[in-house]
C-alpha cells in the first residue's frame, strides 16, 4: 500500500497509535503519554495518535499531519482489544480510498498486529493483576436515587448503519467523522437540531456504508467523509436532500452509482 515519493533523506518512521474514541481530558492525556513512550523506541522518529470514531485528531487528520511533517514511513499501531475481523479489511480499504482521492504522493503506510497477538501480553496482564491487589473494593450504594432525563428537542436524526457489510466498508470512520462534525458545527443546536446514533442493519447492504436521515427517512449509500460534509451542510442544515448520494425506494435492486471525484481536506475528518 505504497505511493511514496522519492526522498533523498533517510526514512522517517513514525508510529501512529490508534484508539476508537475519547471524550474527556484524561484519555487524551493517556494517549499523549503512550505516544511519548512510543517516540522513545529504537528506530522511531516520532509518534502521535488518532481515533477511528469520535475524537480529535481523527485517524485521517493524524495521517494528514504526518504527511505534512514529512514522514516517509508510518506504522499504524491499533490499541483496541478485541479487534473485529473486519478491522484490518476496512482500514486497508479506507487507506486506499484516501490515497486515490488525494492524488498526491503518500508515504509507506503499514498496519501492525494487534495487542492480542503480542507475546508480551501475558506478562502485561500478570502485572496488572498483581497491582490490582492493592485496589480498594467498590462499595455498594447505600440508596439508589432515580435520575431524570430531558426529552430531546432535536427534530432530526441520523442513523449510521453498523451491519456487517457497512462495518467492512468503514462505517466506524463515517460515524467518527459525523460525530466530530456534529461537535464542530454544534449541530444539536443548529437548524432544526440533529442527533445521531448507531443502528443495526438498515437494509441496503450492497450500498454500504449506509446512513439514513430523518424525518424524511432518506437513505444515503456509498457514504464517504466528503459525502458526510455535504449531507451536513445541505440536508441537516439546509433541508435539501443530496441527490448525488441519495437512494429512493424503487421496488427494484439498486447498485452504487459512481460518485463524482472529490479531493476532501485531510485536516477536517
Amino acid at each position: 500500500m505504497s505511493n511514496s515519493s522519492e526522498n533523498n533523506s533517510a526514512p522517517q518512521r513514525h508510529v501512529l497509535l490508534v484508539a476508537k474514541s475519547a471524550f474527556a481530558a484524561a484519555p487524551y492525556r493517556q494517549m499523549q503519554q503512550l505516544a511519548g513512550l512510543a517516540a522513545t523506541l529504537p528506530g522511531v522518529a516520532g509518534a502521535s495518535f488518532g481515533f477511528t470514531e469520535q475524537g480529535t485528531p481523527s485517524l485521517r487528520e493524524a495521517l494528514g499531519a504526518l504527511r505534512e511533517a514529512g514522514a516517509s514511513d508510518i506504522l499504524i499501531l491499533p490499541l483496541m482489544l478485541p479487534i473485529e475481523p473486519s478491522f484490518t479489511a476496512w482500514l486497508t480499504k479506507s487507506l486506499r480510498r484516501w490515497q486515490a482521492e488525494d492524488g498526491a504522493p503518500w508515504p509507506n503506510v503499514r498496519i501492525a498486529q494487534g495487542l492480542a497477538d503480542s507475546a508480551l501480553l501475558p506478562a502485561l496482564m500478570a502485572g496488572l493483576v498483581e497491582t490490582a491487589e492493592v485496589a480498594a473494593p467498590v462499595p455498594p450504594a447505600e440508596k439508589l436515587v432515580p435520575e431524570g432525563s430531558l426529552i430531546p428537542a432535536q427534530k432530526r436524526r441520523v442513523l449510521v448503519c453498523q451491519g456487517g457489510p457497512c462495518n467492512a466498508a468503514g462505517a466506524d470512520l463515517m460515524w467518527g467523522h459525523l460525530r466530530n462534525q456534529q461537535d464542530r458545527q454544534k449541530l444539536r443546536v443548529s437548524g432544526d437540531g440533529t442527533m445521531s446514533c448507531k443502528s443495526t442493519c438498515l437494509g441496503p447492504c450492497n450500498l454500504a456504508p449506509v446512513i439514513q436521515v430523518f424525518p424524511e427517512g432518506t437513505y444515503y449509500g456509498g457514504v464517504t467523509e466528503a459525502a458526510i460534509d455535504r449531507i451536513v451542510a445541505e440536508h441537516l442544515l439546509g433541508g435539501r436532500v443530496v441527490d448525488e448520494f441519495a437512494y429512493e425506494p424503487t421496488g427494484r435492486k439498486q447498485t452504487l452509482r459512481a460518485a463524482a471525484p472529490v479531493k476532501p481536506s485531510l485536516a477536517k475528518s
